[in-house]
């Protein structure tokens, strides 16, 4: 169900275009239509993940002001969330699988007046305009779907997450399709759960505490995000509520020596850092230089002062092998499917793993493994991943500890009262209202 791109689509004119054009100033429907497809064009031929292109797009187009942002990266995420059935009526309907196509069926399904969308169906032959005429009036569910393109759930994952849910399965991948909330995390070196609820009343949004993290704040609205200012200033940070339960598993406490084996973009570094209260040493750890020097920069607004970054050339860089022993607290957030995000990143889902399950199912081993030598004795290692999968969960768990006499499993309920006799963090959607975690402790407790 891939998506073609026509001969000469990129070579469209510059949008917004003309002496009037000005950042913010709101353009007719039918610009922001002829926008909206441009930028579905772009995500549909890019490499990288949609929210990194799309963010590219919007840098490159900076006379698109927010008022138009927020619309346009809607309808785009929307096609996203529709993909498999979008394409599945497409190639019912004998039309070539195009992001236009695409565009003009959802919004008919979506009941867009045919005035609306003439500029979009200009271009079009009269056969293909007479085909997705049929549309109208007609829902995307058909009975005739397969259950997989009804679930947008691909073919690489389907056998495992049957395997995880049983008969939930459906449930929880109907929980994927929703929009998420926005879900904020407040700093408490820079301010309190209570205080930052009462700015954001005072903005004028409707502000909820997350069920589950103390930290946590839920906006169920979609809103520019200029529009808080506590972003700015570091007092919040955006992370899903899962995520900060993963940072808060590690129990890790002021004056101690930290890793964050694979910190990315520092989201779970900042959580980790502020717990500790901006005492003892943090190290975040990664192979990207570019995901580094991002971090880094997050850490400085939010007036972090005790993380160090240690750029890794692999899992078995020889900057392991001399700190050996050398940290109370170690945190693996491995590299995995993603299944767990699918509501975040609904291109997500269509990009099965470069090197296979099993062949990231190995690497995670492969840095559980390498990681694991930090941990000092009475010290604890924390294996996370933001996956559905139990391949690369439970199974990925049970296999370190078969191999890893010296460690023990610590009940995650003891760290995190609101799990109760849980073993593990285990997150779903469906469930609990998050992304998708899992999340596993263990102490070392001998050689």
């Amino acid at each position: 169900m891939g998506v073609q791109m026509s001969h000469g689509q990129r070579q469209r004119p510059p949008l917004w275009c003309g002496a009037s054009a000005r950042p913010d100033c709101p353009v007719s429907p039918a610009a922001r239509l002829t926008a909206t497809l441009d930028l579905i064009e772009a995500i549909a031929a890019a490499r990288r993940p949609a929210d990194a292109e799309a963010s590219a797009w919007f840098r490159a187009h900076r006379q698109i002001g927010e008022s138009d942002r927020g619309p346009m990266l809607a309808l785009a995420y929307a096609l996203l969330r529709h993909h498999a059935r979008l394409g599945w009526w497409l190639e019912r309907l004998d039309l070539p699988d195009t992001p236009r196509h695409r565009l003009l069926a959802w919004l008919t399904f979506d009941n867009a007046a045919p005035g609306q969308l003439e500029p979009l169906l200009r271009p079009l032959p009269a056969a293909e305009r007479t085909q997705l005429g049929k549309l109208r009036g007609t829902t995307i569910a058909h009975p005739a779907m397969p259950d997989l393109v009804r679930l947008e759930c691909p073919d690489w994952a389907a056998a495992p997450l049957t395997r995880r849910f049983g008969d939930r399965f459906a449930t929880e991948m109907v929980a994927t399709l929703a929009e998420p909330p926005l879900d904020l995390r407040v700093n408490p070196l820079r301010s309190t759960r209570e205080a930052m609820l009462a700015e954001l009343r005072d903005l004028g949004l409707d502000p909820e505490p997350t069920p589950l993290s103390p930290l946590g704040i839920r906006l169920r609205r979609r809103l520019s995000l200029a529009r808080l200012p506590m972003l700015k200033t570091g007092a919040v940070e955006i992370q899903d509520e899962g995520s900060q339960l993963v940072a808060m598993l590690l129990d890790a406490q002021p004056g101690e020596r930290v890793v964050d084996f694979c910190a990315g973009a520092g989201g779970k570094t900042l959580a980790i850092a502020a717990q500790m209260r901006n005492r003892g040493h943090v190290v975040a750890c990664d192979v990207s230089e570019m995901r580094l020097k991002r971090a880094a920069e997050r850490f400085r607004k939010a007036g972090l002062h005790n993380i160090e970054t240690r750029l890794l050339t692999s899992e078995t860089d020889r900057w392991i092998k001399r700190h050996k022993h050398g940290f109370s607290r170690v945190l693996v957030d491995a590299p995995c499917s993603g299944t767990g995000t699918w509501r975040r990143n609904p291109d997500a889902r269509w990009r099965s793993p470069d090197q296979g399950l099993d062949g990231l199912v190995a690497l995670q081993s492969r840095i559980l493994a390498s990681a694991a030598r930090l941990v000092k004795p009475g010290g604890r290692l924390v294996y996370a991943t933001c996956s559905l999968l139990p391949e690369e969960n439970e199974h990925q768990l049970e296999a370190f500890l078969a191999t890893h006499p010296d460690f023990r499993p610590v009940p995650a309920g003891t760290i995190l009262p609101d799990l109760r006799d849980a073993d593990h963090l285990a997150l779903t959607p469906a469930q609990h209202g998050t992304d998708g975690f899992f999340g596993a402790v263990m102490e070392r407790v001998g050689f």
